[in-house]
């Protein structure tokens, strides 16, 4: 399933739309603004991390969505337009009408429920736009903020797969939480295209 890159999300405070190559420095100065905050939970976010990295992941994030391998959301304000994060649906399995659904905050920005705002909105997404009915959170066992908006949002923790993540090279139990269709409220937000 291929949907047209346009597609954005309004919530209260947050546009969420595709990244393109024109945001790669927005998202090379919150990565290494984030490195000691998310850093040590996402392997792509480390310290010789580039602009190019950034630019790569921004080309990758296009293709992706217009193939429908993944579909990956930049979170910008509403008023003023600073990038603070991006919100992801990955790993689809279109068999079992099933995915992973990622997020991550900007370090200047955590702790003021964006993530809780976008991840219903994003949910919403790949339930009604790509007919899924299950969507997976994974966070690693220390990641305690991730596992917090999870609860927060209503995903129901289902319990701990062992060695589940590879971060850093390194094994790592995490924490599963999942959302159905029937999770989500109606938390206001609307898709355009």
């Amino acid at each position: 399933m291929s949907l047209s890159p346009l597609t954005q999300i309004v919530t209260p405070r947050l546009v969420l739309r595709p990244g393109n190559i024109d945001d790669a420095m927005a998202h090379f100065e919150a990565a290494r603004e984030s490195m000691d905050a998310v850093g040590r939970w996402l392997s792509w976010c480390h310290p010789a991390m580039t602009l190019e990295d950034s630019e790569t992941w921004l080309t990758a994030c296009d293709r992706a969505w217009r193939s429908g391998e993944f579909y990956g959301f930049y979170l910008f304000d509403r008023d003023g337009g600073g990038f603070v994060g991006c919100c992801t649906i990955n790993e689809i399995d279109r068999a079992r009408l099933r995915a992973n659904l990622g997020y991550w905050i900007r370090a200047s920005r955590q702790g003021r429920g964006i993530a809780s705002e976008a991840v219903p909105a994003v949910a919403r997404f790949g339930f009604e736009q790509l007919g899924l009915k299950r969507l997976e959170i994974v966070a690693a066992v220390g990641n305690v903020a991730s596992q917090r908006v999870a609860a927060k949002v209503g995903a129901v923790y289902e319990g701990t797969a062992r060695n589940r993540l590879r971060i850093h090279g390194v094994q790592n139990d995490a924490a599963i939480f999942s959302l159905i269709p029937e999770s989500i409220s109606d938390t206001p937000s609307h898709a355009t295209r």
